[in-house]
């Protein structure tokens, strides 16, 4: 009988894990913060427990313990797939971990060079943990690769320096876990010319024209596309040439992807929640530039597709502002009145599903 699968999502300042049994039913999470801090390790149901995480060892040793503490051991488990950001041109799918993939998603850091490198550290340390548990990578750029050349391909010119600078788009797990998802929730099929949201910390936008991404508003990098927690979303690449010239590189990438955004026009929090309890000119101005620069490029989107039937919102936000959502739909009132969909995110179960698929592990008596 094969054990849980493990979904492991790894970042810089923080490890997300979610275990998935019988079913696909989610049995547990563990989430370890604060890395290279004094930090904190969460079970699902119990308070958070401080702990000195110095590095992203330590803090992958936390989890494993966390995780042996509830009966799911390393040696345990069936399998353990991990959330890639980036996979470029080569991972259109998921992929189970050789050394090979091991090696092109090392290639693909110079394109997520903020994410890939922590995504690898979990692969290795794993694969040191436990040698002979298998391992599968889902790329959150997949999703995007059927997106038409016309739409991925930036207006320059052909030469060295230019290679590989295309939009790739994000976002593609959470996107493919709700094509699946909304047919369950209505009875009815996907509609052929889908809106999805996926609006969070990090936000983006779809086009799903019969379920596969004809475009998406995030390009070379997370960076780009709507109004987000941090980031800056859509800005003139003279502004940033400017901005580099006055305050370097560096300080430059630091004020675009996390200075910016809610909490760069709000002075107050990157988080909707707190600005919508901040009550203040500023505040309330960032929840309308985000509300405003959803729906304007949610035109873009529309014209990709040539129309919309409906539209699906997904992600903390998408799920959980009410008055978020409104505002979008108010102000696509001129489309139509489009059936408007709210669904739960639940990229961890696809991932885990897409795995189980990949490897042939039958969770049925998981």
């Amino acid at each position: 009988m094969p054990g849980p699968i493990l979904v492991l999502n790894a970042g810089s300042s923080s490890i997300k894990c979610a275990l998935f049994g019988a079913h696909f039913r989610e049995m547990l999470r563990v989430e370890a913060t604060g890395i290279g801090a004094r930090g904190a390790v969460k079970v699902s149901g119990a308070a958070p427990r401080a702990l000195s995480l110095p590095d992203n060892a330590a803090a992958l040793r936390a989890v494993a313990d966390a995780l042996a503490a509830e009966g799911a051991a390393l040696d345990r488990l069936a399998l353990v797939a991990h959330r890639v950001v980036h996979g470029g041109d080569e991972f259109t799918a998921p992929a189970r971990i050789t050394d090979k993939v091991r090696a092109g998603i090392e290639a693909c850091i110079p394109l997520a060079p903020l994410h890939n490198p922590h995504h690898l550290a979990a692969i290795d340390w794993i694969a040191q943990a436990a040698p002979s548990l298998p391992q599968v990578a889902s790329f959150d750029t997949a999703f995007h690769a059927t997106v038409p050349e016309v739409a991925r391909r930036y207006a320059l010119p052909d030469l060295p320096a230019t290679r590989g600078l295309r939009r790739y788009g994000f976002h593609g797990n959470s996107y493919a876990a709700l094509t699946r998802a909304l047919p369950e929730m209505t009875g009815a099929p996907l509609p052929a010319r889908l809106l999805a949201l996926h609006l969070g910390n990090g936000a983006s936008l779809c086009a799903i024209r019969e379920g596969k991404s004809v475009a998406t508003t995030m390009g070379y990098s997370p960076l780009g596309g709507l109004t987000m927690g941090t980031r800056v979303g859509v800005i003139d690449p003279g502004a940033v040439l400017e901005l580099v010239s006055r305050v370097g590189l560096p300080q430059a990438d630091q004020i675009l992807s996390a200075q910016s955004g809610l909490l760069g026009l709000s002075g107050l929090s990157g988080d909707m929640r707190e600005l919508a309890a901040g009550d203040t000119p500023r505040a309330a101005f960032a929840r309308d530039h985000f509300a405003y620069w959803a729906s304007r490029q949610a035109g873009s989107m529309f014209a990709a597709m040539g129309g919309c039937d409906a539209i699906a919102f997904t992600g903390g936000i998408g799920e959980n502002d009410t008055d978020i959502r409104t505002r979008i739909t108010d102000l696509l009132r001129w489309a139509g009145d489009l059936p408007v969909h709210v669904v739960p995110a639940a990229e961890e179960a696809h991932i885990a599903m897409q795995a189980a698929q990949l490897t042939g592990i039958d969770t049925a008596d998981a």
